[in-house]
């Protein structure tokens, strides 16, 4: 390899994308693997799958793995507190990867794959729900997005067991009735909530396939009001972190941009966007929101470029050629390296 070279990293709940990009934003191998939270896999497992993609895409480039990278971004789900950025950096400066390492949460690759400007707020919502917010002036605001206990509610998992809980009630008269007594349960190949229930529990059902169900709800709530209405109250919380973050850092009155990203949020129901983009416009008259098409590991590699002092056409040329290559792999299973040249023959 010639040249500085960025390692970025966006490691997620579901799967880890890990790139190395040359300083002219020339993208020299992506590597796609599985799920890398420390949240779940504890720091040790985390650091050494990450070693093991970085093995990969080091092959993949044509780089012998002995001399260290420029600068290393490397930006996780799960990682919520100060302390925990400093442990996994730590770990990872002790493998002397780079030169520079910089680590933090995934929602700021979120931020810098959706704008160019630096600052603004990234909603990111996925398997969970999480936000960050960045002032003009470097100021930060961050949420520890620990589910209940930290006050969070969203995300695949949260929206597919209210749609459960909606659905059992719907069955046994507690609750209103809705049609995803029969929907939810369908999508399992069962008859009813209460057999899907004794499924779960039984264990021949696991509950964290409950994330499935998010678009089902989106599809439903065109004609269901139970199903509207949990679209609905995971609008009101993506505008509730959006509207803290923004006051929080003083900007209600300032164009601030509102990126969105992960699954939920990228998949551009109409009826979710509309009332984000709604609750909103009652925070600020100048907020603009949108989701971003660039996957976060364009983020944590714009990064690496910007600390490297990369112009205007090496941040485009990375843009195309990262989120080209993470888009064919998107609908594939976690696989090994594809090298640049690979991809291009």
């Amino acid at each position: 390899m010639s040249g500085q070279v960025v390692l970025a990293v966006d490691g997620g709940n579901s799967k880890t994308d890990l790139a190395l990009v040359r300083d002219d934003g020339a993208l020299l191998a992506h590597v796609r693997g599985p799920m890398s939270s420390p949240h779940h896999l504890g720091l040790d497992e985390s650091v050494a799958l990450l070693q093991r993609l970085l093995d990969e895409a080091l092959a993949a480039a044509g780089g012998n793995g002995s001399a260290p990278l420029a600068t290393a971004h490397v930006f996780l789900a799960g990682v919520d507190f100060p302390a925990e950025e400093d442990a996994i950096a730590e770990a990872l400066e002790e493998r002397r990867w780079a030169e520079h390492v910089e680590v933090g949460n995934d929602t700021l690759a979120v931020l810098r794959a959706g704008t160019e400007r630096g600052w603004g707020v990234a909603v990111v919502c996925g398997a969970g729900i999480n936000c960050v917010g960045v002032a003009p002036d470097g100021r930060h605001v961050r949420f520890p997005a620990l589910g209940s206990i930290t006050g969070d509610w969203g995300g695949g998992y949260d929206v597919g067991l209210e749609a459960l809980f909606r659905a059992a009630r719907s069955e046994d008269g507690r609750g209103e009735r809705t049609s995803l007594e029969r929907s939810v349960p369908a999508h399992f190949g069962l008859e009813t909530p209460s057999a899907l229930a004794e499924a779960m529990h039984g264990g021949a059902i696991r509950q964290r396939r409950l994330i499935e169900l998010a678009p089902l709800v989106f599809a439903e709530a065109a004609r269901d009001a139970v199903a509207a209405g949990i679209v609905q109250h995971l609008a009101d919380e993506v505008v509730a972190l959006s509207r803290a973050a923004i006051t929080r850092l003083g900007l209600e009155r300032d164009p601030v941009e509102v990126i969105l990203g992960g699954g939920l949020l990228r998949a551009g129901d109409a009826r979710l966007l509309g009332a984000i983009v709604d609750g909103l416009a009652e925070v600020g008259g100048a907020i603009s929101v949108h989701a971003t098409d660039a996957p976060p590991v364009v983020g944590s590699a714009l990064y690496g470029l910007d600390r490297l002092g990369a112009g205007d056409e090496a941040r485009e040329r990375l843009r195309r050629e990262l989120t080209a290559a993470v888009d064919a792999d998107d609908d594939l299973e976690p696989r090994g390296p594809v090298g640049l040249e690979a991809r291009r023959g």
